[in-house]
């Protein structure tokens, strides 16, 4: 492999790790603005050096946020691109939008609006997602003012009834629609708010001045599973139990986040329900590679960093958290060493120093099949230990590569443009849920040098592939 090429495997992998990583919100070692300005200099670097590649990552695991950002710039850019690319660009757009979270979708709609990006492709685009909608009367209660500027911005015909409800909702004295009459009449009448979608109903049972306990009683039937898990705490404090949920059908990194937001009393006496949840959720998301990853070693972090920061608290270890679950299903014999804690895994909480190499030490001495570390890299107690560790194992005690290592990390490190990494040859690659950690480690390969540019090239070729093909078995259906 060529420098070049080696160069752009490089930046390819480096934005990839960022895109999987980073939200651009505060971190433990780095503030928000710092996180916004290192990740939109990569987008742009890499889109302007590397287009197909870089429209190539949207059929990746990549989070949302930057999902989100690839859509807005390709639009933002498409006088740059070839008819070939756009077509490629077109299909990709369109399939990532139907991913999205609709509220997502909203937000890049109305980030074009604003960028003033109108011209007929991408009208057509807003045109394609929205008449895909499986509710769009829901959608004019629910994304009101998101749908309302979407319309306007791409010009969009829409039903009467929703074109009502958007632009003159006062004027009907009733809608045939359900839920736009069950709108209109919650603005009067108390009981319709719990005909109503919960995030709606919320804001205008506070203008009504409905008591909280009352409100959650009474629209615990309209909550989704997402906003269950997420009332839970608020639920206990108000003593309503009807917003209670099977935490057994709960997302494994979304499940971990809430057991971490629990106090260790209550995760020790509800231990035998959250566990079993974890293990449930995590068989779920190791599907049919149950038990084939062999021998398993994990290093897992939890020094006071994975405390992260207020608006993303504990999501590191949390991610650590639910990566033991799933390594553990993953394995046939799996070992898991937390630098700290000792005992149920249940009870960590964040606190003292990175200290990685003697933990990394005691893992390959057990001369696993897979060594995995789950940390953000700043290998501190004492600095550069477990970079040195790792440097000899390879040099002198396992030149054969018998076990392999991969690091996961799940925060991005804005000064390098990329996640830390723990030592040279070694993969870092970064996480943002635990799900996505058997599709990470096939990725790491390329991070290594051990994969060639054309390689890579073929690898994000067939994941567009199979993107597209899945899309176009689902395009259309609600």
């Amino acid at each position: 492999m060529s420098l070049s090429e080696r160069v752009a495997c490089e930046d390819v992998l480096m934005f990839v790790n960022a895109a999987i990583a980073s939200t651009a919100q505060r971190e433990f070692h780095s503030h928000a603005e710092t996180q916004r300005m290192s990740l939109a200099f990569l987008h742009e670097y890499v889109l302007g050096n590397y287009r197909d590649l870089y429209a190539a990552t949207a059929a990746l695991d990549i989070n949302h946020l930057n999902a989100a950002l690839v859509v807005t710039n390709l639009l933002r850019t498409a006088s740059t691109a070839s008819p070939e690319q756009r077509a490629v660009e077109g299909r990709l757009i369109a399939a990532r939008l139907r991913r999205l979270p609709p509220q997502r979708v909203y937000a890049v709609f109305r980030g074009l609006r604003r960028l003033g990006i109108n011209n007929r492709r991408t009208r057509a685009i807003v045109r394609d997602w929205v008449a895909g909608r499986p509710d769009l009367a829901f959608d004019a209660v629910k994304y009101r003012r998101s749908l309302s500027a979407a319309a306007r911005h791409a010009h969009l015909p829409l039903p009467d009834e929703v074109g009502t409800a958007l632009f003159d909702w006062r004027r009907p004295k009733r809608y045939e629609t359900p839920i736009l009459e069950s709108w209109r009449r919650a603005h009067y009448e108390q009981r319709a708010l719990y005909e109503l979608p919960y995030t709606v109903a919320e804001g205008l049972a506070a203008q009504h001045g409905i008591d909280r306990a009352r409100f959650l009683t009474g629209i615990a039937p309209k909550l989704t599973d997402g906003e269950r898990l997420r009332l839970q705490s608020t639920a206990t404090r108000h003593r309503v139990g009807a917003v209670a949920m099977d935490l057994a059908t709960a997302p494994l990194t979304r499940l971990a986040v809430y057991v971490l937001s629990l106090s260790r009393p209550e995760r020790k006496r509800r231990r035998d329900e959250l566990t079993g949840a974890l293990r449930a959720a995590a068989r779920r998301a190791a599907r049919r590679q149950v038990g084939s990853w062999g021998r398993v070693v994990a290093v897992l972090d939890d020094s006071y960093s994975a405390s992260g920061s207020g608006v993303k608290r504990r999501r590191p270890l949390a991610v650590a958290l639910a990566t033991h679950y799933l390594l553990e299903a993953l394995a046939a014999d799996y070992t898991g060493l937390w630098l700290h804690h000792r005992g149920d895994p249940l009870l960590v909480h964040p606190v003292g120093a990175t200290g990685l190499g003697d933990r990394i030490l005691d893992g390959l001495e057990q001369r696993p099949d897979r060594l995995v570390v789950v940390s953000d890299g700043w290998d501190n107690a004492p600095p550069g230990q477990a970079a040195e560790v790792l440097r000899v194992w390879r040099a002198r005690l396992d030149p054969d590569e018998r076990t392999s290592i991969v690091h996961l990390d799940p925060v991005y490190d804005a000064d390098t443009f990329d996640v830390r990494r723990l030592a040279p040859g070694v993969a870092s690659v970064g996480v943002r849920d635990a799900e996505d950690v058997a599709a990470l480690v096939e990725l790491a390969r390329f991070a290594t040098g051990g994969a060639g540019f054309d390689e890579l090239r073929r690898h994000l070729a067939d994941r567009v592939d199979r993107f597209l093909t899945d899309d176009s078995g689902t395009e259309g259906s609600p």
